[in-house]
């Protein structure tokens, strides 16, 4: 069974559309309207070792909340749709990852309760024109649609970008972790209530 998803979200606010596969290569196709916002989803997907297409367009003459919000609900989405029922999967993913100064740890239960920490603390409020405070509402918006677990602890770091940027690849390398699929239990639900 292919883990795919194709998703389509149009509001007054944004045009988006978003495909990913769980099971790629570390492919990606991005175009946000934000350049920072590319950057970040092009290492998610090479770091996770997922396909991801994302095509928006967005309000970005406003800021780029709309456009970053509604990217993490697309992406949770579609997340959730490509896992299925979570058969034969890992279900956690953690990792202590560093980014030069920084140390970012992520753990993740792909549970289908949707749970996020994010505890990340920045010296400047942006990283060019992208508003640090949107790291956060990414990973909010994309918990609540995929029904995750999701705890992110800056150990360590000052550089936002270094920050923002060790996040989503350790976000990326736990959840790639969690979606794996374990052999020795390929055709379980990995929950003793069958589901998850």
């Amino acid at each position: 069974m292919r883990r795919v998803s194709e998703v389509v979200r149009k509001t007054g606010e944004t045009d988006i559309l978003l495909r990913l596969n769980l099971d790629g290569e570390g492919k990606s196709e991005i175009a946000s309207g934000c350049g920072f916002l590319d950057h970040m989803l092009t290492l998610f997907a090479k770091h996770a070792n997922y396909d991801l297409t994302v095509r928006c367009k967005g309000d970005v003459q406003v800021d780029y909340h709309h456009t970053t919000e509604d990217i993490g609900i697309a992406l949770g989405k579609a997340f959730a749709e490509a896992l299925g029922e979570k058969r034969g999967i890992t279900r956690y993913g953690d990792i202590i990852l560093p980014m030069d100064e920084t140390l970012i740890m992520v753990a993740t239960d792909l549970s289908g309760r949707d749970y996020a920490s994010i505890d990340l603390q920045f010296a400047f409020e942006k990283v060019g024109d992208f508003d640090c405070e949107l790291c956060e509402e990414f990973w909010l918006a994309f918990v609540r649609e995929a029904k995750i677990t999701l705890h992110v602890k800056q150990l360590a770091g000052k550089n936002a970008h270094h920050i923002i940027e060790g996040t989503f690849k350790a976000v990326a390398r736990a959840l790639a972790k969690a979606t794996a699929i374990d052999m020795m239990r390929a055709h379980q639900i990995p929950s003793t209530k069958g589901i998850l």
